[in-house]
């Protein structure tokens, strides 16, 4: 059997929380439910460390605008981790080359990566900040339920992950104008604090 269905669903899945996949994964390996798991993912250190980076990101993913902060420095770690993941399955399996599960990982968690980095800076638009907590909520529960539906039916995650993906993108053509939109605002009201500042100059009007 082809590991790709496997590959593509945990690149997708890593784009949008890479320390849940490698967790979940190397859970799964070291509890004996898939032997589709590698055994560096269900290394003791591996499992540690990808439990304290989850727990970090649990809590910036809810706090407005550090999410946004949190994705800008994750949007290389998130495409590395998802070639990582692919790369690491596929030599497991032997079904598929390692550069070509690379290729399908990192660019699948790009993609995902991508929208969900927008679809946060478009949410931090709004002036609550319950809505960022339920996004963050929503997000890891998907996550986690797509990972383990992957582990015993990895064609039709496969098919659910491409479909959410493309929704995904689908949304985010919507709300660039919006992101533009609130960018501007954020960059004017900062221009008339610096002007207010300075002396011998008159309050913006």
């Amino acid at each position: 059997m082809s590991v790709l269905p496997l590959v593509f669903t945990s690149g997708w899945a890593s784009g949008i929380n890479a320390y849940a996949v490698v967790l979940l994964l190397g859970i799964f390996g070291a509890t004996g439910l898939s032997d589709e798991v590698p055994e560096t993912l269900q290394r003791p250190e591996v499992l540690i460390v990808a439990g304290v980076l989850f727990l970090c990101e649990a809590v910036a993913d809810k706090i407005p605008y550090v999410d946004s902060a949190w994705d800008s420095v994750h949007t290389v770690i998130r495409p590395l981790a998802g070639a990582w993941v692919g790369a690491l399955l596929a030599g497991q399996s032997g079904s598929l080359s390692d550069v070509a599960a690379s290729l399908v990982g990192g660019s699948s968690a790009l993609a995902s990566h991508a929208v969900k980095a927008g679809t946060r800076m478009a949410v931090n638009t709004s002036p609550e900040p319950f809505s960022n907590v339920i996004v963050s909520l929503a997000e890891d529960l998907g996550v986690a339920g797509i990972v383990t539906f992957a582990i015993f039916n990895p064609e039709a995650a496969a098919i659910i992950a491409g479909a959410l993906l493309l929704a995904g993108l689908a949304v985010m053509f919507f709300l660039v104008s919006r992101i533009r939109r609130f960018l501007r605002r954020r960059a004017q009201r900062r221009e008339e604090r610096r002007l207010a500042r300075e002396p011998g100059l008159p309050p913006p009007r």
